[in-house]
């Protein structure tokens, strides 16, 4: 048997898919593609795929992972390749490699995301950032399926940083956002504020709507237009206070946040 793990990425009008329809579109792929699945054993066997997590239905993601067992050795870029001809226009497969012994989901410690802001002043934007990362706590309600609750948004938010759209981008940055951008995001003549920040995955999970509302509760921020959030990295955070890729111990190279071999 052989364990696989994949970086795939959710975008464009395929972000509004629930993560449900994404698990059966990636099931049918593996079917369409001859994948040799490992299947459950009982009355209703299905393929054993593990997800690691999902991204908001609406918002974008080039780092979503999802781990696949074999029942035969397959070469893992072709894999990709073959899952990438059966996948619809949208959920693309970015990297697949062997895995190596430990959860997956234990090196999904933090989130990087890209919030766009289109009508928001990169002023405004900015002020309103540092007012929420000076405060000890941001209280914002979200409906869940157990009703209304209260989370605490200050509490997992690990940095902040406010950039400018047309703006110079910073080198960890450029191959992320070249992906993430899609063509129905909202267009904006002006430059406006666009927010980049860290997150820490904790339970309940802060979302970027949880983000926004905490700066409407602690700065009054409220922006003209729909935000457009995507999700750059996951992983853990590094001694230098980067995110560590969590597929380079399986295949034992280091990468850029956007899948291609890092320069060197």
């Amino acid at each position: 048997m052989q364990k696989l793990r994949l970086r795939y990425a959710k975008r464009g009008r395929l972000r509004f898919t629930s993560h449900r329809d994404v698990a059966r579109t990636f099931e049918r792929a593996l079917r369409r593609a001859g994948v040799p699945m490992a299947y459950s054993q009982g009355f209703s066997p299905h393929p054993k795929v593990s997800w690691a997590g999902a991204v908001p239905t609406g918002v974008s993601s080039v780092a979503e992972y999802v781990e696949l067992q074999l029942v035969e050795q397959v070469e893992p870029a072709a894999l990709r390749a073959e899952l990438n001809a059966a996948l619809p226009d949208g959920i693309d497969v970015l990297d697949a490699v062997p895995a190596q012994p430990g959860p997956l989901a234990d090196k999904l410690e933090v989130s990087r995301w890209r919030i766009d802001l289109p009508g928001t002043d990169v002023a405004e934007l900015r002020d309103a950032v540092t007012a929420l990362m000076a405060a000890d706590t941001a209280l914002v309600e979200r409906m869940t399926k157990d009703g209304r609750r209260t989370i605490d948004a200050r509490a997992a938010l690990l940095s902040a940083e406010v950039q400018e759209s047309g703006g110079a981008v910073a080198q960890s940055d450029q191959n992320s956002v070249a992906t993430a951008q899609v063509d129905d995001w909202p267009k904006a003549s002006e430059p406006y504020g666009i927010l980049v920040t860290v997150v820490r995955q904790t339970t309940p999970v802060v979302r970027p709507d949880d983000v926004l509302s905490a700066l409407r509760v602690v700065a009054g921020l409220a922006p003209s237009a729909a935000a457009s959030a995507t999700r750059l990295e996951q992983g853990r955070l590094d001694d230098g206070g980067g995110i560590a890729d969590p597929l380079a111990q399986d295949s034992g190279a280091d990468r850029s946040p956007a899948g291609e071999p890092t320069a060197g």
